[in-house]
C-alpha cells in the first residue's frame, strides 16, 4: 500500500516511542510512505525547531527517510478542498502518489474523512486496519 504520513505523524514517532513510531514502523517496512519535499522539510524544521534535536540528528533523520520514502511532487488543488491551506499539499501529495490512506492527527483533514476516494484515518484507526490485515 502507499500511504502518506502527515508531519505530525512522523514528528511523533521521532519523538516518542508509541502508536505513531509503531505505524511509521509498520509503514517503512511493508508499505510505500509517500512524502513531497515540502512535508519533508516541514518535518525537519518541527524536528529541529520544537523538539530541539541537533543538527546532526536531524541530518540522520532526513537521510534515513529519503532513503526510505518516496518523494514525490503533490498535484495543484484549488485552495477550497479543505478549511486549512497548509493541509492542501497533503492532499495534492495523496492524489499524485495514488496513496491508499493519509494517516495524521490533523483535525481540519480529519474532518473530511476521505478526499478522492483516499481514506483520511487517525494513527489509531489506521493501526486497526494494518492489525485486521484490511486493505
Amino acid at each position: 500500500m502507499k500511504i502518506v504520513l502527515d508531519a505530525n505523524v512522523i514528528i511523533a514517532a521521532f519523538a516518542v516511542r508509541g502508536l505513531c513510531e509503531s505505524v511509521m514502523d509498520v509503514c517503512l517496512s511493508d508499505h510505500e510512505v509517500m512524502l513531497s519535499e515540502d512535508l519533508l522539510d516541514e518535518i525537519l524544521r518541527n524536528l529541529r525547531l520544537k523538539l530541539k534535536l541537533p543538527s546532526n540528528i536531524v541530518y540522520d533523520i532526513s537521510k534515513f527517510i529519503r532513503e526510505h520514502a518516496n518523494i514525490s511532487i503533490p498535484v495543484s488543488l484549488p485552495l477550497d478542498v479543505c478549511r486549512d491551506p497548509d493541509d492542501i499539499k497533503i492532499l495534492g501529495l495523496a492524489v499524485a502518489s495514488n496513496a491508499d490512506y493519509i494517516v495524521t492527527g490533523d483535525k481540519d483533514l480529519l474532518v473530511l474523512e476521505s478526499f478522492q476516494g483516499i481514506p483520511i484515518l487517525t494513527p489509531r484507526s489506521f493501526s486497526e486496519i494494518l492489525r485486521s490485515g484490511e486493505k
